[in-house]
């Protein structure tokens, strides 16, 4: 298998993983699913699972998926408490093996739901990336001098679509989507694995939750970004860590995608279709 490489933009700074192998990775049907029981990546029945990705991003085994479920239809929204739960602690004890190897310095856990969103394989999973360093995205938020963390300071009422337990889920105020969620511990979390069992449990139940309302928004499945930023683990303290969540929907109405054009991409500013306030009214009605 071709190695994947790191190359930056002299130009621009920017950091591009090239791996060229993944260019050849199948798209499958339900049909033929690999991580249908039976299935090729899953050969034995199973609750939740978790195994090399036979098409990595990264090497040295470092990229895993993980299987959320053995209900090829299953989402977020249709899962009972006890398989949500599951998935949350295949999170946790996939980022703390992940996380416990000399080259890995930051473990990455994210979801591509539904095709517009870019899954090759429709099967209710995710992935987990461990990066040898912390990446940008997660720097933004790491990387403070001092003063409040912004995800301490209670999200303003307005944009607010839901709370269970110690979570709440809010609407950012300068989304990148229209539909997007941001998801947090009240408590000042920098972790799954910080996170106690009646934490565990209230992010699977506001996961539920809020999937179930972009479901009933959208009329059914919609297709998502998800991703979770936590703590690093290349040994630095990071006492700014907070561990959150962020879901963004594709679509900008149902069936519509949203796409990031080239004014976006040219200039690194958004420009979001929809007043956030809005969104999060409409998500709260979505009950």
């Amino acid at each position: 298998m071709e190695t994947a490489r790191t190359r930056v933009d002299p130009l621009t700074g920017a950091r591009v993983v090239v791996a060229g192998h993944r260019q050849r990775r199948p798209r499958t049907r339900s049909e033929d699913c690999p991580f249908c029981p039976g299935g090729l990546e899953a050969p034995e029945p199973y609750r939740v699972r978790r195994f090399p990705n036979r098409w990595p991003a990264l090497g040295e085994g470092r990229c895993e998926v993980l299987l959320y479920s053995p209900d090829h239809r299953a989402s977020w929204a249709t899962m009972d408490q006890a398989q949500a739960e599951r998935v949350v602690e295949l999170w946790r004890e996939c980022a703390r093996e992940l996380g416990a190897r000399p080259d890995v310095g930051y473990v990455l856990l994210f979801e591509n739901r539904g095709a517009d969103a870019g899954a090759t394989v429709d099967h209710p999973h995710g992935q987990a990336f461990g990066l040898a360093e912390p990446p940008p995205t997660a720097m933004a938020q790491l990387d403070r001098d001092g003063g409040d963390c912004p995800l301490c300071v209670p999200p303003a009422a307005g944009l607010v679509v839901a709370r269970t337990g110690g979570w709440t889920a809010w609407v950012p105020q300068a989304p990148l989507y229209p539909y997007a969620l941001r998801l947090a511990p009240v408590r000042h979390l920098p972790d799954l694995g910080a996170c106690g069992p009646a934490d565990r449990r209230s992010l699977a139940s506001l996961l539920v939750s809020v999937a179930g309302r972009v479901e009933r928004f959208f009329g059914g499945p919609a297709p998502y970004f998800l991703w979770a930023h936590q703590r690093p683990v290349d040994g630095v303290d990071w006492p700014s860590a907070h561990l959150y969540l962020e879901i963004n929907v594709v679509w900008r109405a149902p069936g519509v995608p949203r796409y990031v054009a080239a004014g976006e991409l040219g200039s690194g500013i958004f420009f979001t279709p929809q007043e956030p306030e809005v969104t999060a009214r409409r998500l709260r009605e979505a009950e």
